[in-house]
């Protein structure tokens, strides 16, 4: 299976960077190849559109995406959007702070989860 994973980069912190670094060495040893964003994709980007772009390619290609949430990941909210916009299945692995009350992405994902739990993705993905 090839899985994507969204998480912080930027602000990621050394922890929650050896938590997501070992999370994709049990899925590789498992056979599933994973787009780490850290490394998979030059973050040497002056616009960011480059990242975007890394990131919309690999998940066209990917079966599910994976979720280290951190809310003030600003890369994770857009990267959130495409996941959505394509129809793929989510699972959330960690959340770095507790869902707020009222209307959240957590939320969203936690539905997305429900969705496609215990049955596969019926919807086609939406290819550009």
């Amino acid at each position: 299976m090839k899985i994507h994973l969204i998480c912080p980069v930027r602000g990621v912190t050394e922890e929650q960077q050896k938590e997501i670094d070992e999370y994709v060495k049990e899925l590789e040893s498992q056979g599933h190849t994973v787009h780490n964003p850290k490394y998979a994709v030059n973050q040497d980007d002056e616009t960011g559109w480059n990242i975007c772009k890394g990131h919309l390619d690999s998940m066209i290609q990917s079966d599910r995406i994976d979720v280290f949430w951190d809310i003030n990941s600003k890369g994770s909210h857009f990267d959130l959007g495409m996941a959505f916009a394509l129809n793929l299945p989510i699972k959330i692995v960690k959340l770095y702070e507790p869902d707020s009350d009222g209307k959240s992405y957590v939320k969203v994902m936690r539905e997305i989860e429900k969705k496609n739990k215990n049955k596969k993705n019926e919807n086609k993905r939406r290819n550009f």
